[in-house]
């Protein structure tokens, strides 16, 4: 199969990019984190901040901050119990048992890993691995990598006036043994929620973040000491208190450098680390396509133009509202996915305005894609089925940020068939109010950034969910995002095929009654 059919059954034809005979084996299933052994450890602390309600002045941060820090983005917060609906008669089977965190993650599964560049008084200046499972640093390399990081970045960030660099990686297996050639969509996704929860508790600790989406993959494949077959990095996130020069390339064409010429510099790591399978299948086509996204030299690192927008239809203006105010340590804590806990309630057009409006005004980031802040243009755009909204016709429209108003793209209920595009009934769209879509570009950013451009637009996408889920929770609602549902059914209901674009993920929320379950916080 070529990777441009993939790309395409990936997401319009599911069936046909997993074998038809895929089992589960749930006995040998991975680990939702990498256990690294006989490395050097650095505990951090577990008394975390209760409240993230007032965002911090940027200071210099110690190692006790940066705990607090990555509880709040990866950390394992909760175990729940809850009985499950679906399971079988016998009790014991009908009790699920998790720990959650504060992100969410497809079937619960967190493919992803993070790693820190650090370099702080306290500790000393090396690579790290965030442990997850006992909320700790692992050491992996030692020593001063700022020019390292730098060329690897194109010379595009001043990492030495950064006290952090941050690695998001992908563990292929940890998911694919599940979902198999689908995991690659849910990866990048994935990946997306936890750069957005991100980038949300950098702002409360007041850390100031840029997302690089181009470096040079091996090269901090090989400095992280990761066998790219099985994991790689997908997003690197420089973090900094001080004046940073963001996105500027001060190298010249003859300073090009080349992932095998870094890679040359620092000896290769080969860490032990766990991962429970017993029996690690083997995944060609995320590797095919993991390969052919790769950037081997910064030569190859390039910026988008900003894209105007235009969707005809009857302008719907949304009520003026303020920016949404809320603890994130607490929505965290309360962040619920219902699916057929939805009981149906009026939102009002105040409701949905602070939502739509704090989940864009909040997307708002720095990354290496655009040519400034200020002159982006969102590469992912928000479109709504909505029913039962206090003041708004039920119909499909799109959301236009700019003007704060929706655009009525094709009037009436359209929960029936957006239902009958669900596989699983796990969620009835009946009782649900806002039934979300993020879209994009049809071609993925496949004829602008080559086959690395679906998963930034999975990324990004991802990013936005984030967003919609805090603010919902801020709110008092829930929401559910869903990738079983039928993606051209929802393009011809907005009429998306003229614009080019396509949905991505569906979003139903609104307001839930949560099952009977037991919940304890994992903090002290």
């Amino acid at each position: 199969m070529s990777l441009e059919t993939f790309l395409h059954n990936l997401h319009f034809d599911i069936d046909q990019i997993s074998p038809s005979d895929w089992e589960v084996d749930w006995e040998d299933a991975p680990l939702a984190y990498k256990l690294y052994r006989g490395l050097p450890v650095v505990p951090l602390s577990l008394e975390v901040p209760l409240s993230l309600e007032e965002w911090e002045a940027p200071a210099k941060p110690d190692l006790r901050k940066i705990g607090h820090f990555l509880w709040y983005v990866f950390g394992l917060n909760q175990f729940c119990q809850s009985a499950s609906a679906f399971g079988s008669n016998e009790q014991a089977d009908n009790i699920m048992q998790s720990f959650r965190r504060t992100v969410p993650s497809g079937g619960a599964l967190y493919p992803n890993e993070l790693y820190m560049y650090l370099k702080m008084e306290d500790l000393p200046e090396g690579i790290y691995h965030y442990d997850v499972l006992h909320h700790r640093l692992v050491l992996l390399r030692e020593g001063n990598f700022d020019s390292y990081a730098a060329r690897a970045l194109g010379n595009r960030c001043d990492v030495s006036a950064c006290f952090g660099t941050v690695f998001v990686t992908t563990m292929f297996w940890k998911n694919f043994f599940k979902y198999n050639n689908f995991a690659y969509r849910l990866q990048g996704l994935d990946a997306g929620v936890v750069i957005g929860q991100l980038l949300e508790v950098a702002k409360r600790f007041g850390f100031a973040a840029g997302v690089y989406y181009q470096f040079l993959d091996r090269a901090f494949n090989h400095l992280l000491g990761l066998p790219e077959q099985e994991e790689s990095v997908y997003a690197v996130i420089p973090l900094s208190v001080e004046p940073t020069s963001w996105f500027t390339n001060r190298s010249g064409i003859d300073e090009m450098v080349s992932a095998s010429e870094l890679c040359q510099e620092v000896t290769s790591i080969q860490n032990n680390y766990c991962v429970r399978s017993l029996k690690v299948k083997e995944f060609p086509m995320l590797t095919k396509i993991n390969k052919a996204s790769m950037l081997e030299s910064t030569r190859s690192f390039q910026q988008m133009k900003a894209e105007e927008r235009h969707c005809e239809g009857q302008a719907v203006a949304l009520p003026h509202v303020k920016r949404i105010s809320y603890d994130l340590a607490s929505v965290c804590r309360n962040r619920y996915s219902p699916d057929i806990d939805f009981v149906l309630g009026k939102v009002s057009g105040k409701q949905l305005a602070a939502l739509l409006q704090e989940a864009t005004a909040s997307f708002s980031y720095r990354n290496d894609l655009d040519a400034a802040l200020d002159k982006r243009k969102s590469r992912v755009m928000l479109y709504a089925c909505l029913n039962n909204v206090e003041g708004i016709p039920d119909g499909a429209y799109y959301y236009d940020s700019d003007t704060h108003s929706l655009q009525e793209l094709n009037s009436g209920d359209h929960r029936l068939v957006l239902q009958y595009g669900m596989p699983a009934g796990n969620v009835n769209l009946f009782q649900v109010p806002l039934c979300l879509h993020v879209a994009g570009d049809k071609d993925f950013y496949t004829t602008a950034l080559g086959y690395r451009g679906y998963r930034i637009q999975q990324m990004e996408a991802g990013m936005l969910v984030q967003r919609l889920l805090l603010a919902a929770t801020a709110l008092g609602m829930g929401g559910h995002p869903l990738l079983g549902f039928d993606a051209k059914t929802c393009d011809e209901i907005y009429r998306m095929e003229s614009q080019g674009k396509t949905s991505l993920i569906q979003i139903p929320i609104g307001f839930y009654r949560a099952r009977p379950w037991l919940r304890g916080n994992l903090i002290s």
